[in-house]
C-alpha cells in the first residue's frame, strides 16, 4: 500500500482541508434535512470517504473530467460545484444543479467537468473510456477520472473498460473507492483476490497501486503520479484506495450488518481530525482550521437557506429534456 506522502505546497494542503470538511458538513445536513421530509428520493452518503474526492480533485486541471457513481456528492463539491444548487437539487427545486429533475443520485455539472452521477453500477466506466478518448483524439490533454466502488469490480464493464483503455493508452485514470461492502455484502465474501481491483491490474498491463484511502496527502500523491502520467501520453492507471463509509449503504439502511468493532476501528481513522492533526503537527494554527471550519458551517447554513427558498419546478417541464431533442413524444 502506498503510505508515502509527497511534498505538498501550505495552498493546496489548505484546499484538501476546506474541501473535506465541507462534504463532511454538506452531506452530514443533507442526511438531517432527508428526516425532515426536504430531500426526495434516496440518498447515498460519503461520510468517512472524503480523502478520496478531495486528494483526487486537488490533483485535475480545472477542464479534466469527473465521473463518479450514486455516492458523487462528494466529488461533486470537490470539483468546485456551488453547495446551493446541489442541495436544491436533493429538495427538487427549479434552482437545482439540473432543475430539480436528477436528485441525488445523478449530479451533473458540465461546466465544472462533473460528468455525471451514475446510478446503475459500472455503467460509466466505459463512458469515462469514451471521454478519454475523445480527448485523447482531440489532443486537449484532459484526463478522464473515473470514481467506483469495489462492487463493480465484479462486473463485465469494468474488465471492458480497462482492457480497451490499455489497448488505446487513453488518459483516464480508474479509482476505486474499495469501502469493504457492495451494498450490505462484504467484498472479501465475493471476491477469490483481497484487493479486488489492484489485483487485477496486471491482466491488463497496468501497476498494482493501492493506496490509503483515509489519508489524502497519499490520495493527492498517487492521483497527481497517474494523472500526469496520463496526461503526457502514458496510458490509464488504475488505483484502489481503502476506505470506509461511516453509515449504511444509503439514508435509510442503519449498516446493522457490520461488526461494532470494525466500524469503531474504522472510524478511529477518520480522514478529517487525521488530517487536522497532521496539520497542526506541521505548525498549522488551530485557529486557521477552526476559521476554515466556521466558514464552511456559515456556507452551508447558506446555501441551505437558499435552497429552501427556491421555487418549485413548473408543471411544463415535466415533458422537457426527456429525449436528446427536447421533447417527450414516444419514440421507438
Amino acid at each position: 500500500m502506498v503510505t508515502t506522502v509527497p511534498e505538498i505546497d501550505r495552498e493546496t494542503r489548505f484546499r484538501m482541508y476546506r474541501t473535506m470538511v465541507e462534504c463532511r458538513q454538506f452531506e452530514v445536513r443533507a442526511q438531517e434535512l432527508f428526516f425532515e421530509g426536504l430531500v426526495r428520493g434516496t440518498t447515498h452518503l460519503g461520510v468517512g470517504q472524503e480523502a478520496v474526492a478531495a486528494g483526487v480533485a486537488a490533483a485535475m486541471r480545472e477542464d479534466d473530467y469527473t465521473f463518479c457513481t450514486y455516492r458523487g456528492h462528494n466529488h461533486t463539491l470537490a470539483r468546485g460545484v456551488a453547495m446551493a444548487p446541489v442541495f436544491a437539487e436533493l429538495f427538487g427545486r427549479a434552482t437545482g444543479l439540473l432543475g430539480g429533475k436528477g436528485g441525488s443520485m445523478h449530479l451533473t455539472s458540465v461546466a465544472h467537468g462533473v460528468m455525471g452521477s451514475y446510478a446503475i453500477v459500472g455503467a460509466h466506466l466505459p463512458i469515462a473510456l469514451g471521454a478519454a478518448w475523445s480527448a485523447q483524439y482531440r489532443g486537449s490533454g484532459q484526463v478522464a477520472v473515473c470514481f467506483f466502488g469495489d462492487g463493480a469490480t465484479n462486473i463485465g464493464a469494468f474488465h471492458e473498460a480497462l482492457n480497451m483503455a490499455a489497448v488505446w493508452s487513453a488518459p483516464v485514470v480508474f479509482v476505486c473507492e474499495n469501502n469493504q461492502y457492495m451494498e450490505y455484502t462484504p467484498i472479501r465474501a465475493v471476491t477469490a483476490v483481497e484487493h479486488p481491483a489492484a489485483d487485477r491490474a496486471s491482466a491488463y498491463g497496468l501497476a498494482s497501486i493501492v493506496v490509503d484511502g483515509n489519508d489524502v496527502e497519499a490520495v493527492y500523491g498517487v492521483a497527481r503520479t497517474a494523472i500526469d502520467a496520463a496526461r503526457a501520453g502514458g496510458g490509464p492507471s488504475l488505483i484502489e484506495a481503502v476506505t470506509y463509509r461511516h453509515g449504511g449503504h444509503s439514508r435509510a439502511d442503519p449498516g446493522t450488518y457490520r461488526p461494532d468493532d470494525e466500524v469503531a476501528t474504522w472510524k478511529a481513522r477518520d480522514p478529517i481530525p487525521t488530517f487536522r492533526s497532521r496539520l497542526e503537527a506541521g505548525g498549522v494554527p488551530a485557529a486557521d482550521l477552526d476559521a476554515i471550519d466556521a466558514e464552511t458551517r456559515d456556507a452551508v447554513a447558506a446555501a441551505e437557506a437558499e435552497a429552501r427558498a427556491a421555487p418549485e419546478p413548473a408543471p411544463e417541464v415535466l415533458e422537457t429534456q426527456v429525449w436528446t431533442d427536447g421533447g417527450s413524444s414516444w419514440r421507438n
